[in-house]
């Protein structure tokens, strides 16, 4: 394991235990997130560092109880949490890296990623992985419950230009990785790009 996986594996390991009660407000933006990613009755889709599970019912009641909801996150304190706070029942949760998934080529319709990209050591590959279990013309999410300039605020920073949310950085970013962004919003409230797989 590199040392970027393990500090992002300590990062979340230390905080697991109160990461919901942090950020108790961020639920109706998560389920107005997964509205957005357009998901029907039967669809696959998977929660990319899906953390303690907090879209897993948004996206459950989105695909129905014929769809298929996988969460998958490096850190297993933050999948005892989902565990704990009963979203195994959403979806199965999967001890994985983004960067080498257990799941099949092409074998989703969609991918959500709440405050993922962050945390990626390689963007572009570890984008790349997630175009391989989408097939063509399924969607990507990539999700934050408050804006950029929110964000660094609460963490005390700038943003800086090569912040890779920002849409000049993104675009490129999703376009060299088997996608096509289709929609950007950067607000106060939400940070929400939409990417279709290309074939």
């Amino acid at each position: 394991m590199s040392d970027d996986h393990t500090h992002v594996q300590e990062f979340f390991a230390a905080r697991a235990a109160d990461w919901d009660s942090r950020f108790p407000d961020d639920g109706p933006a998560y389920a107005a997130a997964v509205a957005e990613l357009g998901l029907c009755e039967g669809d696959r889709v998977l929660d990319a560092g899906c953390g303690t599970g907090r879209a897993l019912p948004s996206l459950r009641a989105a695909v129905g109880p014929s769809g298929v909801v996988v969460g998958a996150d490096l850190t297993p304190a933050m999948l005892a949490a989902a565990v704990r706070a009963g979203r195994g029942r959403d979806g199965q949760l999967l001890l994985a890296d983004v960067a080498g998934l257990p799941l099949g080529t092409e074998s989703l319709d969609a991918v959500f990623a709440a405050g993922l990209i962050a945390h990626l050591p390689e963007p572009a590959e570890n984008l790349r992985e997630l175009a391989r279990v989408v097939r063509a013309g399924g969607t990507l999410a990539l999700f934050h419950p408050i804006g950029r300039a929110a964000l660094a605020a609460r963490q005390g920073r700038q943003i800086t230009p090569d912040d890779l949310r920002a849409e000049a950085n993104l675009g490129p970013l999703l376009a060299g990785s088997g996608w096509r962004m289709t929609s950007y919003a950067d607000e106060d409230a939400r940070f929400l790009a939409l990417a279709v797989r290309v074939k």
